[in-house]
């Protein structure tokens, strides 16, 4: 900080609160234990609604809710370009990745979920590489190591499933992956905009491949069901989701995409708190791998212009 930063003394606490470095924490705070609870809210969401229409819900909800609000309090609506651009972006995080991922829990066990899912970060390194911007050493020891983690993790687990499911899973990782280093590049609309415009497009993205699949909402759904959509929405979208693209516009990549890493061991632990799964020895030495894992691309800084 140089000298003339500190000649507005009055404001400066109140700046405080929307810096990165503090809305940054915050924001993988929210990833790492929102979503890593979502898998647990799409098994109970699938007892009743079928995965793209559960998705294509999900995120009409919350992007219509979000997207009116911003209105009334007066933000600019997305140009025809952001629009664009958020459609893109949408589909590939949203229909690609979030679609794809409850799609294949209908028949793949959450080892084979878990690790899928963790192969996001490696992906999401090629491709921001493509772009330019290749992890540090630090980052990539990282990377290798968080992922040593979820495989150990699942050492444990059944890793028999469906192909299909899994095969579903590396493409949805694959999909959010380069969306996100995607997106990055291009004009977006600002702000929580960005959030509610993806959600609006990926919304109609989902229901029309869910209602052209032959799906059908259910008629009578459960309550638990349908309080696990509503969970969702505002906790799994609103929140989370508007933290991750936060967080993907103003941290590296290999940070923004480490909440992967954490959700596993995040999901085991709601497993054992709220539906009386095991944790054993596999379990509890991939979460400690992991956690050093996140803690060396954590500290990893990006080096000075």
């Amino acid at each position: 900080m140089s000298a003339i930063d500190d000649t507005s003394a009055t404001p400066a606490p109140a700046r405080a609160l929307d810096e990165p470095r503090v809305l940054i924490p915050l924001g993988l705070l929210a990833l790492y234990v929102v979503w890593g609870s979502t898998y647990l809210g799409i098994r109970y969401a699938l007892e009743s609604y079928p995965p793209f229409l559960l998705a294509g819900v999900r995120f009409l909800g919350a992007g219509s809710a979000m997207y009116a609000f911003l209105r009334i309090r007066g933000v600019r609506p997305p140009t025809r370009r952001q629009w664009r651009n958020a459609a893109v972006t949408g589909v590939l995080l949203l229909l690609g990745g979030n679609g794809l991922v409850c799609y294949a829990e209908q028949s793949v066990s959450s080892g084979i979920a878990a690790v899928a899912v963790a192969s996001m970060p490696l992906f999401a390194a090629v491709f921001s590489g493509m772009y330019g911007q290749w992890p540090n050493r630090r980052e990539t020891v990282g990377l290798l190591i968080g992922f040593a983690g979820v495989v150990v993790l699942n050492l444990g687990s059944g890793l028999s499933g469906s192909r299909l499911g899994a095969l579903a899973l590396i493409v949805a990782a694959m999909s959010w992956a380069f969306g996100s280093a995607w997106s990055k590049r291009q004009d977006m609309p600002a702000g929580p905009m960005n959030t509610a415009a993806q959600m609006l497009c990926a919304s109609v993205a989902l229901l029309l491949v869910g209602f052209g699949t032959g799906e059908q909402l259910p008629a009578h759904p459960t309550l638990r069901a349908t309080a696990a959509v509503v969970y969702l929405a505002l906790f799994g979208s609103i929140v989370a989701f508007s933290a991750y693209l936060y967080v993907l516009k103003h941290a590296r990549p290999a940070l923004a995409t480490s909440y992967a890493y954490v959700n596993p061991p995040v999901a085991v632990l709601f497993g054992v708190l709220l539906a009386g799964e095991h944790v054993g020895p596999f379990d509890l030495g991939g979460m400690a791998i992991i956690l050093v894992g996140v803690g060396v691309i954590t500290l990893a800084k990006k080096p000075a212009h």
